[in-house]
């Protein structure tokens, strides 16, 4: 297959261009000019609305991950790019691939499943409803900016991405010296859930959702087992064989990170990834501790 990848230097797009690759499929990354990467590159400015139509065409597949990333303190200008970065560049590319004479038969475009905000223990599917926290009205605007390729005729599959497992970046790698240092520990009441999923079954899932024709519409890219802030930590704190008795109170994960803390550390998302379970995708990574075992590499 031809593939086009945009967010190919994030955590899951390396992931997915090494998969691609190593499978033998011809992989082109949508990037800015001053992308590290020099293979296969095709140019856009999701900022400035510009992005050269004519070499979007022939691809049998599209993977959208560019964003902004959430990581950081939420000034109101980081707020902006937040969701700009990914409204704004998500509409400009679903635009031009709904214009092109050789549209792609899919679209698997990254969402999040802050869609569902703040669900406490009501464990939350694909039918239910946007929460009211911050990131899930940017979850909302980023699947609605994804209507000009659906309503072309290709087939859009909307991956609401749990909390990414994987030593290489990301929230679980920036978790690992305080956890190895014994500093670890709860944040705040602990009963609050968390919907995780392993990097390999990212890749595997995006790999389901482009070869699944039945599949489109939103899609819960995450593990069928979440577990709670108290749960996780104990796994983490087990596997690497640290105690986890520092817990984080609320005031200080919102002295930390503000806003952040309400929308990713003390929002509870129950989520069941419904949709890939009637689609029969098979989980490499089930369970939270096998799943730690897994990507921290201590099998």
């Amino acid at each position: 297959m031809r593939v086009l990848v945009t967010g190919s230097n994030g955590l899951i797009g390396r992931a997915v261009l090494a998969f691609l690759t190593a499978e033998g499929h011809t992989v082109f990354c949508l990037t800015r000019p001053q992308s590290r990467h020099q293979d296969r590159m095709i140019h856009w400015d999701p900022v400035a609305g510009s992005i050269n139509k004519g070499e979007l065409e022939n691809f049998d597949a599209v993977v959208h991950l560019a964003g902004e990333t959430i990581v950081g303190r939420w000034t109101p200008a980081k707020k902006a790019r937040i969701l700009d970065s990914r409204v704004k560049g998500t509409r400009l590319l679903c635009e031009s691939l709904a214009n092109l004479n050789e549209r792609p038969p899919v679209l698997v475009a990254a969402s999040a499943v802050g869609y569902y905000g703040d669900g406490g223990d009501k464990l939350m599917t694909e039918e239910s409803s946007v929460g009211s926290l911050y990131l899930s009205g940017v979850t909302k605007a980023w699947e609605e900016a994804t209507w000009p390729a659906r309503a072309s005729g290709i087939r859009v599959v909307n991956l609401r991405i749990g909390f990414v497992l994987s030593k290489a970046s990301g929230g679980l790698a920036a978790m690992l010296l305080p956890f190895k240092l014994g500093l670890g520990g709860r944040v705040g009441s602990g009963r609050q859930y968390l919907s995780w999923i392993a990097i390999d079954d990212v890749v595997g899932v995006i790999a389901h959702a482009i070869r699944t024709d039945t599949l489109h519409g939103p899609v819960n890219a995450v593990a069928p087992n979440p577990v709670t802030n108290r749960e996780f930590t104990k796994a983490l704190g087990s596997v690497l064989g640290r105690p986890t008795i520092f817990p984080m109170p609320v005031f200080a994960a919102h002295l930390a990170m503000g806003e952040m803390a309400d929308n990713l550390l003390l929002a509870s998302a129950r989520v069941d990834p419904v949709r890939l379970r009637e689609t029969a995708y098979e989980f490499k990574c089930p369970d939270i501790r096998g799943a730690l075992r897994h990507v921290l590499g201590r099998n």
